[in-house]
């Protein structure tokens, strides 16, 4: 993590070159088993006023099975520690679909969380990438491959009760503490799931503008030869084809569990209806259950959001 002198030096140069908004969000990752009291307390002096945990589980096992270095106490200890500094607006990361990891487990995972009452949570399920140290251990047996089936009952079970316990399930895989209207939903990633324009700075960041995306080089010796000689870090950039591009906001769009995909903003960014891009998809989703048509827009049903990859394959 980047000390917060060198952290304090971004921000100051985004303030200088942009019209940051007093309230605006400002998110910092933090890592349970590496941050403490006095980083949590540097940090909201520079103005950060987010704090994004990866907590990941709170059974030890299963953190030992992940390569945490944090225990669950530690986990909770800095929760604490994050709250003391003066953080009122925490993020937690879970995993499920671990092996080993039962409903029983799961439950007792999310009720530890609920009972700290942070105000974001988000849930993932454990995906095997190729190229990562998954993969080997599942392609030589080491590990199992995650259970679909599982992974789906946990999913169920973490939905019903964080909205037992207050919490609104905007995004397939985030909640907030409270009503959309409180702005404790993640406003960074709204505008990632809005398809709406971002700019990314650093070795590796990805970029959107006007249609076109690109990152920049990642090796960070590079990075820094190529802003001290003036030449743009970026590596690479596309600009997707039209079809494509209503693809993605259909896919990004229809993740957001209620606002969907807005008739009047696909209309707007395309110049054709929902119906006249993608109608024989929709009707065909919406007859099978995983859709669901509004007079305004179209969303995810609650057994879509169970299979949501299979429906934004519809699109592309």
């Amino acid at each position: 993590m980047l000390p917060p002198k060198l952290l304090a030096r971004v921000l100051d140069a985004c303030r200088t070159a942009f019209r940051v908004p007093p309230d605006a969000e400002v998110t910092s990752e933090a890592n349970p088993g590496t941050a403490d009291g006095a980083r949590f307390a540097a940090l909201r002096a520079l103005g950060v006023n987010r704090l994004s945990m990866g907590v990941q589980s709170f059974d030890d096992a299963e953190l030992r099975w992940l390569g945490r270095i944090h225990t669950a106490d530690e986990a909770a200890a800095a929760y604490e520690a994050a709250r003391a500094a003066g953080f009122a607006n925490i993020n937690l990361d879970f995993m499920f679909g671990l092996p080993g990891q039962s409903p029983a487990t799961w439950a007792a995972t999310l009720a530890r969380a609920v009972s700290l009452r942070p105000e974001h949570l988000s849930l993932y399920s454990l995906t095997v990438e190729q190229g990562t140290p998954l993969a080997t251990r599942v392609s030589r047996g080491l590990s199992p491959a995650p259970d679909d089936d599982l992974a789906a009952e946990l999913y169920a079970l973490a939905a019903d009760r964080l909205a037992a316990a207050g919490y609104d399930h905007y995004e397939i895989s985030n909640w907030a503490r409270t009503s959309p209207a409180s702005g404790l939903q993640c406003q960074h990633n709204l505008v990632y799931w809005r398809r709406e324009p971002y700019l990314g700075f650093g070795p590796g960041a990805h970029s959107f503008e006007n249609g076109r995306r690109w990152w920049n080089v990642r090796p960070v010796p590079q990075y820094i030869e190529r802003i001290r000689d003036g030449v743009s870090p970026e590596r690479d950039g596309e600009t997707p084809d039209r079809r494509t591009a209503m693809g993605e906001m259909m896919m990004l769009g229809l993740r957001l569990l209620d606002e969907g995909v807005s008739e009047a903003r696909f209309s707007a960014c395309f110049g054709v209806t929902l119906a006249e891009a993608f109608g024989p998809q929709i009707t065909s989703l919406v007859g099978r259950g995983l859709l669901a048509r509004l007079p305004d827009r179209i969303r995810l049903t609650p057994e879509g959001r169970l299979l949501g990859n299979q429906v934004f394959a519809e699109f592309f």
